[in-house]
């Protein structure tokens, strides 16, 4: 495809050629060599890693983070780092796919209810050096054995299964948010379900094609591979092109919506009628209205004022405009210290260094949460935009249904200090009245869990419906995970899409995959040791309260591209002082 510049829409014409030059190689890259496959994700980290601090920068400056910042970092995680993580893992996968031999060195379990639960990290020794504590679980769908899992693993890539065995040309919408969304969509079509991709970028975010274009220089001089730039109408075009197999979205329902059954007075009246405008088979991430369930138990000061860090990060992250970011924080309106922790919380948001509102539409989506919230206070940030929280109105269906996508929070309380009661009220809270069921937070001392018992709380886990879970973790980890699925909680259809239908990332190949949980340490190293908690793993590199969160984004990325023993020290002594 000719070169085009900066927010220039490619021509239709040009649309044709390059779809059909796509549509001509997608039988050919199903039968490509697993090696050759291998080698093309190691030809791709040696293409990225000379864009990847202008990349980095790049997308800090578009977002209003200033030059130096250690939120910097933000961009270092979420955009070179994830991406050169699937390749090491998708590439260590592929190198014992045949006999399934990458799941020899996985820990598998079954939960009280026979469900098959997979540990897919820690898994190196990479893993409990820079990881130490983290713990990723993907729980397998109902019906998956132990005995059967293999079958139900990598069948694209097992001779005796015709999964995945013909060639399709998928277009990849891709989100305009965080930048490794729309590679990793991308992966997952090529990688796991042997698609060609035309991947239109995000107007929000197209100035990415200057990286990802050299970065994925491998897919593209290959012709199975090619990156567009458009607003609606390209969107509209390639959506419904003959050529053009599957699509997957991430986005906002609505667009989804519009892309199966229409706009307007039609959309609606084929919606109703059951008859889809595009009947092309579509995946989709959605978002969600997520919630955070902090369950009351004996915290320290301490404690409180690391876990306010916790949650301001779940919500402020890129600024809030996240799929994953907290929307509706749950807690004990009978607990001791839900005061202490609430004003915690407040003070970490309002100190938080403020960045740009870059996603448009932000400021007429905190004037509608200010008109639909009656008691809103405003959490003022020195040189920017104040946060907004809210206590949330039971009557007040917006704050339960519209995902704000901005700095923005609602706080309910129910009642009880009991945990395990507490924990049980809460997830049926979130699974019957907030929308959508794509992550779910759940903040818990371990005497706690220990109280509950581990396997009574599992229990409790398996009642929460949500894509990803993380305890004493943000879901967002499970996204930095390519070894974790991605994607909401099976079970939405076409008319009900709610979060969205499948998931990406999976490195490790699942093929019926129910959820990914995700648990990291309560408390952070070194105080942890006076708990007797051995873990190593200090405030983490994506909290927005971290000092040297710039530095350890582009050390971490460094150690993907090349992990060695070396690295270490600078990693941990920068991770100490963050």
């Amino acid at each position: 495809m000719k070169h085009t510049e900066p927010n220039t829409p490619v021509p239709f014409v040009d649309l044709d050629q390059t779809l059909m030059r796509l549509a001509a190689n997608k039988d050919r890259w199903v039968k490509t060599p697993v090696a050759e496959r291998i080698a093309i994700l190691a030809e791709i980290k040696e293409c990225l890693r000379p864009v990847a601090q202008a990349w980095a920068e790049a997308a800090a400056r578009m977002k209003g983070i200033p030059e130096g910042s250690p939120l910097v970092g933000e961009e270092w995680l979420s955009g070179p780092y994830t991406v050169m993580g699937y390749c090491n893992q998708m590439m260590a996968t592929l190198s014992q796919v045949a006999g399934k031999k990458h799941l020899d060195h996985t820990p598998v379990r079954q939960l009280p209810n026979g469900q098959v639960v997979a540990r897919v990290l820690p898994h190196s020794i990479w893993d409990h050096l820079l990881l130490s504590g983290v713990k990723v679980d993907v729980w397998m769908a109902p019906g998956v054995t132990p005995g059967t899992l293999r079958a139900n693993t990598a069948s694209t890539y097992d001779p005796a299964s015709p999964h995945h065995k013909q060639g399709k040309l998928a277009l990849v919408l891709g989100a305009g948010n965080i930048a490794a969304i729309a590679p990793l969509d991308v992966f997952h079509k090529l990688f796991a379900e042997n698609q060609v991709v035309i991947l239109k970028m995000n107007p929000v975010n197209d100035y990415l094609i200057q990286f990802l274009e050299p970065a994925l220089k491998p897919l593209i001089d290959r012709g199975v591979l090619s990156i567009v730039r458009g607003a609606t109408d390209c969107g509209q075009y390639l959506c419904n092109h003959p050529l053009v197999d599957e699509i997957h979205i991430t986005g906002s329902g609505a667009s989804h919506d519009a892309i199966v059954w229409g706009v307007g007075e039609d959309g609606r009246a084929n919606k109703t009628a059951g008859t889809p405008k595009n009947t092309r088979a579509i995946s989709s991430e959605l978002g969600a209205v997520c919630p955070t369930i902090v369950v009351p138990g004996p915290w320290t000061g301490a404690d409180i004022r690391f876990q306010a860090e916790q949650v301001a990060t779940q919500k402020l992250h890129n600024n809030g405009f996240n799929c994953v970011a907290c929307q509706v924080l749950i807690v004990s309106k009978d607990w001791s210290q839900k005061a202490d922790f609430v004003d915690a919380l407040e003070h970490t948001l309002s100190a938080s260094q403020p960045r740009g509102l870059y996603y448009p539409g932000a400021e007429d989506r905190l004037k509608g949460f200010t008109a639909q919230n009656t008691k809103v206070k405003a959490l003022a940030r020195s040189g920017g935009t104040a946060v907004l929280m809210a206590p949330l109105d039971e009557k007040n269906s917006y704050a339960k249904t519209v995902e704000v996508f901005a700095p923005a929070m609602n706080v309910t309380e129910l009642s009880g200090t009991d945990p395990e009661a507490f924990l049980k009220a809460a997830i049926a809270y979130a699974n019957s009245q907030l929308y959508g069921t794509l992550g779910a937070n759940i903040v818990i001392h371990p005497k706690t869990i220990a109280q509950i018992g581990r396997a009574r709380f599992e229990e409790l886990l398996v009642d929460l419906h949500y894509g990803t879970i993380a305890v004493n973790a943000w879901t967002g980890l499970g996204f930095l995970t390519p070894q974790a699925t991605w994607g909401a909680f099976p079970g939405h259809t076409l008319t009900d899409v709610q979060s969205g239908i499948g998931v990406v990332h999976n490195t490790c190949l699942f093929d019926k995959p129910e959820r990914t949980v995700v648990e990291a340490p309560f408390r952070p190293f070194p105080r942890n040791l006076l708990s007797l908690s051995f873990t190593l793993l200090p405030r983490p590199p994506w909290f927005i309260t971290n000092r040297k969160g710039a530095i350890l984004g582009r050390l971490l990325v460094a150690f993907q591209y090349r992990p060695s023993f070396l690295k270490i020290p600078r990693i941990f002594l920068n991770a100490l002082l963050g």
